[in-house]
């Protein structure tokens, strides 16, 4: 089919986009290959699409930068669509629907999984004591609070907790809501791959 195709060729495109991405990155770590006739060449193709990301205030502080992830991230997401849709035997509205569906939840379980991470990081760092006035904790704290605040709001109604408590909480609430979310979308996306039309 014409469409599984194109679905083919838009694959290695993006898997030939996202290589180009990582290479700009790690020219980003050494600045004088940037300067080269290759890198001027790899910085007009990737940066446009890597700076859409750093406007992103939850992946960035003034002292680390992980938008370069959430941007590979969703490359990989489309190039994954693209890739179900090359090897699809039968495309109906309920395949496209349950592709888009995936790809959606993808991108929404990063985000969580990458909180649930930092998170993680953080409630070891406060129990072992480790480096307690490093500015890494302030950064990981800027990244993570506006969430937690959120599901501790909903959970205590306002009341006063201790940060370990709320951090333990928050873990807790957001990897059920990962692990049901993940579970609902499965459900969700058999029944549109099921559909007739």
């Amino acid at each position: 089919m014409i469409l599984t195709s194109l679905a083919r060729i838009m694959s290695g495109v993006v898997s030939i986009y996202m290589l180009l991405c990582i290479v700009r990155i790690f020219f980003s770590w050494m600045p004088s290959l940037i300067d080269t006739k290759w890198g001027r060449l790899i910085a007009r193709l990737t940066d446009p699409y890597l700076d859409l990301f750093r406007t992103i205030t939850l992946f960035r502080t003034s002292a680390v930068d992980f938008t370069p992830i959430v941007a590979l991230t969703v490359l990989s997401v489309i190039n994954n669509l693209f890739m179900t849709l090359s090897y699809a035997v039968r495309i109906t509205f309920g395949f496209i629907l349950s592709l888009l569906l995936d790809a959606g939840w993808s991108a929404v379980s990063f985000l969580l999984g990458f909180f649930l991470v930092i998170v993680l990081i953080r409630i070891i760092g406060f129990i072992a004591r480790i480096a307690t006035l490093h500015p890494l904790w302030q950064i990981l704290d800027s990244m993570i609070n506006p969430l937690l605040f959120k599901v501790n709001n909903v959970i205590y109604r306002g009341r006063a907790v201790d940060y370990l408590q709320g951090l333990i909480t928050g873990f807790v609430v957001v990897l059920l809501v990962r692990s049901l979310g993940g579970w609902i979308v499965r459900m969700l996306t058999s029944l549109l791959m099921s559909l007739p039309f």
